[in-house]
């Protein structure tokens, strides 16, 4: 079976496979190349390069980069039809008389196309027609008396439907959790302040609740398919002008769930802050969660470093003046330099970068954890997409592109692989999760509430606020 962690070594610098084509840089049965790389090719003809035959298995980097770009153009199971009829028709698999020793090498081929493609992109399997194709060639390959073919068809099988099992527990927990998640003003108003719970009340240690972050980071990456950082694209780019390549799949991607837990923690973060009355307390938590930041910084985890930074620069938090006077902000300052958006987030590459290469050399799990500020990383496949054409002017699929696109995401695909090294709280866990977060509105007046307004402009909205949210049953 295919290791995914090994993907992003199979692509260089220059975002091109490593897979020596032939010398010639014409047009090679549809496909053309450049310095040895396939660079274009029509539709027809890279599907064809797909195909295994007895003396040829595509490249494991092409496999990736076809199978993840192909849905801009293609649905994935008429793909898969299309492959599986290529194998039989080329083959002649569907012959009365087979010939054994051609079998003999193709099968394992065919199987091990299978097996990667179920391992790679198994929620594309979510479809019934993938599903269905599938059991058709484990059919078709039952048929050739092999048994050591059709016991591993049947464990590729099992496996899938163990990891689509997998993915929709992960899916029913996180539609309960968001139903259970209430505004913080109707606790505030039904809990006396005093035996109300905060973050500082949960988990005393910055340290241990930066390993708590890091536990929810690594959990919601692993159920990212990398195909959803493609299908956001699919339905302006479908070469068919078909606009529903993706109807099979629920409109919440784990993608969408995950950005959704970024902005939770950064209204968490703000929550946390606003929520005491005394300005001591307000500072302890500002001081508590640059700690929180630090650690997360240290331990490679930038997206809950971001969305940390986030929270603490929401206008209802960075207004607190007084509260922010007591604090020394020197620490705060470094964090902010690390990821300071000016030059296309220049600091931040540079430590990702660097967080990437110690994972590549890492002796030890905690040394290989990458934890991508996803919100960028969406940006930048993004950009890519737009900036770059799908089809060059003369109706070839431009492979150029997706070289790069496929050496990003193969990037995310390995770091999402790495298990979080650190002991499980369930308390702590829980009460990021759960706990009850104030709304915009609801931080401004707790934040208004803590430190008068100070112009007019405020002074209006603190009233606003108070007759509509205070008045609210």
């Amino acid at each position: 079976m295919p290791q995914t962690p090994t993907f992003a070594a199979m692509f260089n610098s220059s975002g091109y496979s490593r897979h020596l084509y032939s010398s010639s840089e014409e047009n090679c049965g549809g496909l053309f190349y450049h310095d040895n790389n396939l660079v274009s090719g029509s539709l027809e003809a890279l599907i064809q390069h797909l195909v295994p035959t007895v003396d040829y298995y595509p490249d494991k980097t092409y496999i990736f980069t076809f199978l993840l770009s192909s849905r801009l153009f293609i649905r994935p199971y008429e793909l898969l039809a299309k492959v599986c009829l290529m194998c039989v028709e080329q083959q002649r698999l569907n012959e009365a008389i087979l010939d054994k020793a051609k079998i003999r090498k193709l099968a394992p081929k065919i199987v091990q196309l299978l097996a990667e493609w179920t391992e790679i992109f198994p929620y594309d399997f979510r479809d019934e027609r993938m599903m269905r194709n599938l059991k058709d060639m484990t059919l078709k390959i039952a048929t050739l008396d092999e048994v050591s073919y059709r016991n591993t068809m049947q464990q590729i099988t099992q496996n899938l439907i163990q990891k689509l099992a997998t993915l929709n527990q992960y899916e029913e927990v996180l539609s309960k959790l968001n139903a259970t998640v209430t505004d913080r003003l109707t606790v505030l108003k039904t809990k006396p302040q005093s035996i109300q719970r905060d973050i500082v009340t949960i988990c005393s240690d910055p340290y241990t609740l930066a390993q708590q972050l890091t536990h929810i980071e690594l959990e919601r990456l692993s159920h990212i398919g990398p195909e959803e950082f493609v299908q956001a694209f699919a339905h302006k780019d479908t070469l068919d002008n078909n606009k529903n390549c993706f109807n099979h799949l629920k409109k919440a991607s784990n993608l969408e769930a995950y950005v959704e837990w970024f902005n939770r923690l950064s209204y968490l973060v703000a929550t946390e802050i606003c929520m005491p009355v005394k300005k001591k307390h307000r500072a302890r938590v500002i001081e508590y969660f640059i700690d929180v930041a630090r650690e997360c910084f240290n331990i490679g985890n930038f997206n809950s470093l971001m969305a940390i930074i986030s929270g603490m620069n929401m206008s209802p938090v960075s207004r607190l003046k007084k509260t922010w006077a007591k604090i020394k902000t020197a620490k705060f300052d470094i964090l902010e330099h690390q990821m300071d958006p000016s030059s296309n987030f220049y600091n931040y590459r540079t430590a990702l970068r660097g967080a990437a290469q110690r994972s590549m050399t890492a002796h030890s799990t905690r040394e290989k954890i990458v934890i991508p500020f996803c919100s960028l990383l969406i940006k930048d496949i993004y950009f890519l997409n737009e900036g770059c054409t799908n089809r060059l002017l003369n109706g070839h699929v431009n492979f150029e592109k997706f070289w790069e696109l496929a050496k990003q995401v193969s990037e995310f695909m390995t770091w999402k692989q790495v298990e979080c090294p650190f002991e499980h709280d369930r308390k702590i866990l829980q009460y990021l999760l759960t706990a009850p977060v104030f709304s915009e509105d609801t931080l401004y007046l707790a934040s208004y509430d803590s430190e008068s307004p100070e112009n007019h402009v405020e002074k209006e909205r603190w009233k606003s606020l108070r007759s509509t949210l205070l008045t609210r049953v």
